[in-house]
């Protein structure tokens, strides 16, 4: 029989390749499952929460008008129809409204935080710099999934809160490595970030690091929702791709045909490894939608999400589409928790129970009128940082990652 060389010490027998070949047309149900739902649920809350602390304390005043808060509507990621003022007063153990009067005299609402959430804060940025160095391996790791190891800043932004990246890390983070990342100018206008020291300790992907080979060959964990019903066909189909090549995320993959399994165990692998690289092992859909190119992936490569319910659930809440790694829970608790989500989880406390107790009624409206605050107004706006005046600075505050960067390639040319 004719045989084909696919690897030194290995063959395989062209009738098999053929067998491989082709992507087999296997459609995979979805089902429902409440418990990774729940592990979705109250995650657009927590984020919108802790962008807003940050957008915050990044400001060197004691608070910010709301009109400077509604313009970061869409950062923060809340429905259209919900109100930024209205989720701010939510959470009133957080967020503490005041009044200053505007030119014309009129009361403005205005928020800063409680002194516990600025305990909270400090604690958090302490936690940032223990885990510093982890961050940035995460950070690496993804640009050395991609084929000219670099990414958009604007995708960067996308992925930010699941990597763990801090909200201003531009500035707080990336421009203190300059022997490992460079801002470039790209064709389209935008900035990207591009990786300048390639790591071969850190080109292991975590299926590579953690799981048992099989005959030679690296099986993903796989495990179904209850009453899921694997139809014979499938199962068999399913044996077969297991024991197909895996190919690293970390090579390069463009002799590998997009049309077959072997290529598309290849993308799963890409995801798997994305996935365990974010905190919570899980991501919007919406936010791999530009990795396509960067990652050398074939059109519609999303559809890996439906043919692999095993691996991947889809999670239909808060009116978008979330991809959970099923391997990294044990019911809805994650079988590994970071650092840093345990901040998180300790904040989402602290807004459930500020949500609670406001309504139970125990915050009364005890705020400042523009009476009491007027005196404040001028403090407030007059404030300085070198030339800027605080006008400026709030218009800068919560800005996206991009912005960030090419303001600070700005002040290292001057």
């Amino acid at each position: 029989m004719l045989r084909i060389l696919v690897k030194e010490g290995s063959t395989i027998s062209i009738l098999n390749f053929h067998q491989k070949r082709t992507l087999v047309n296997v459609k995979l149900k979805w089902v429902k499952d409440s418990v990774l739902d729940s592990v979705v649920a109250g995650g657009t809350q927590l984020k919108a929460g802790t962008t807003l602390v940050s957008i915050i304390t990044s400001q060197s005043t004691s608070g910010i008008p709301i009109y400077h808060l509604q313009r970061k509507h869409r950062q923060l990621g809340l429905p259209h129809d919900l109100k930024v003022s209205t989720f701010l007063r939510r959470y009133p153990n957080i967020f503490q409204e005041f009044f200053c009067s505007d030119s014309a005299g009129s009361p403005v609402p205005w928020f800063k935080l409680t002194p516990e959430t600025l305990e909270f804060h400090h604690e958090q940025v302490d936690v940032f710099r223990q885990c510093s160095t982890d961050i940035v391996n995460r950070l690496r790791k993804v640009l050395m999934m991609t084929n000219k190891r670099m990414l958009p800043l604007q995708t960067i932004d996308q992925l930010k809160w699941d990597l763990g990246l801090p909200h201003d890390c531009a500035s707080s983070l990336i421009i203190k490595y300059p022997k490992l990342f460079s801002l470039v100018d790209l064709p389209d206008g935008r900035v990207g970030l591009r990786l300048l020291a390639w790591d071969h300790k850190l080109a292991v992907s975590h299926l590579e690091e953690n799981s048992a080979k099989e005959n030679g060959t690296l099986m993903f964990p796989i495990g179904f929702t209850r009453g899921f019903g694997l139809k014979r066909k499938c199962m068999k189909w399913l044996e077969e791709w297991q024991k197909l090549p895996y190919t690293s995320p970390y090579v390069d993959a463009s002799h590998l045909d997009p049309r077959t399994d072997v290529s598309e165990k290849r993308i799963v692998g890409v995801f798997h490894e994305l996935l365990n690289l974010t905190l919570q092992k899980k991501t919007e859909r919406s936010n791999v939608s530009n990795l396509r190119k960067p990652l050398e992936l074939p059109q519609k490569f999303t559809k890996v999400f439906e043919r692999h319910p095993g691996i991947f659930y889809i999670s239909m809440k808060g009116g978008t589409q979330t991809i959970v790694l099923r391997e990294a829970y044990e019911r809805n608790q994650l079988i590994e928790k970071h650092p840093l989500v345990h901040i998180r989880e300790k904040f989402a406390n602290m807004m459930t129970l500020g949500f609670l107790d406001r309504s139970r009624g125990l915050y009364k409206d005890n705020n400042q009128g523009p009476e009491e605050e007027e005196s404040l107004t001028s403090s407030f706006v007059g404030e300085t940082c070198g030339t800027r005046y605080y006008s400026d600075i709030v218009s800068d505050s919560g800005m996206g990652l991009e912005d960030e960067a090419k303001k600070i390639k700005v002040l290292q040319q001057c």
